[in-house]
């Protein structure tokens, strides 16, 4: 077990900054930001959440920080599917609604699908049932020949992109089963792929190219998250927006529409 200051001194290092920027950020001494990272100052609950909203520490872990300290956890976990986020479901489901006739998902911090929206239904027509079965790893999804690798013309391109967003998410907050994933599906070298280089093919953003109903669709995303969540299932929910790139992938989305 790590104690309270010991949490912290790693979250600083993680988001490299010295004692003197933190205490400036925090408003606060930089002797008493020395203090507590040794040891020899026991800090309020108020003092820890300062702290760590200052070093952007995820709520999963400031409850962790919480707990150090010998307080209570602050933030609660709550199931998307219970009472207590059915507004933020809907909401969830409205936004995805909205986004048809082109497909849109939204997925957890490890990267599993929680909700679609129609358009999602014709992609994952030809994937295999035990891929489909909850929790889908979008991932894992999209790597598996049995999935929607069959389908991405540029999988190099794809699997690097997906390199690198959960390196930074793992940068940002470390996950053991997210790490995990990073070693089986996507570890340089693997399928002996090179690393991380993809030359783009504009100078706005790479698409994804995927071959459905015997026409190529360039597709580009967007991410979309929650405001201020008090909530850790909600601070942990993403929602990906795919776009026609071209005018030949937008009239597909158009002719198609659920």
């Amino acid at each position: 077990m790590h104690t309270v200051g010991e949490l912290l001194r790693q979250w600083r290092q993680r988001r490299r900054l010295s004692q003197l920027d933190l205490a400036i950020a925090a408003d606060v001494s930089a002797r008493h930001v020395s203090l507590v990272e040794t040891g020899r100052s026991r800090p309020s609950a108020d003092m820890v959440l300062r702290l760590a909203d200052q070093l952007d520490v995820p709520l999963r872990e400031r409850n962790r920080l919480l707990l150090a300290a010998g307080f209570a956890p602050r933030y609660p976990e709550r199931p998307l599917d219970g009472d207590a986020l059915s507004a933020a479901r809907d909401a969830i489901g409205r936004v995805l609604s909205a986004h048809e006739p082109y497909p849109a998902l939204a997925f957890d911090r490890r990267w599993n699908i929680l909700m679609t929206n129609r358009a999602v239904d014709r992609f994952f027509a030809g994937v295999a049932p035990d891929l489909l079965r909850p929790p889908v790893n979008l991932v894992r999804l999209g790597l598996d020949p049995r999935g929607l690798a069959s389908l991405v013309v540029n999988l190099a391109d794809v699997r690097a992109m997906f390199r690198a967003r959960i390196r930074r998410q793992l940068a940002t907050a470390p996950d053991l089963e997210l790490t995990a994933l990073y070693e089986e599906l996507l570890a340089p070298g693997l399928d002996g792929e090179a690393g991380d280089s993809i030359e783009p093919e504009s100078d706005v953003v790479i698409p994804m190219v995927i071959r459905l109903d015997g026409r190529e669709l360039r597709l580009f995303s967007t991410i979309t998250t929650f405001g201020t969540p008090m909530d850790i299932t909600l601070a942990e929910v993403a929602v990906e927006s795919y776009y026609p790139a071209d005018a030949e992938s937008a009239a597909y989305f158009a002719e198609a529409r659920p």
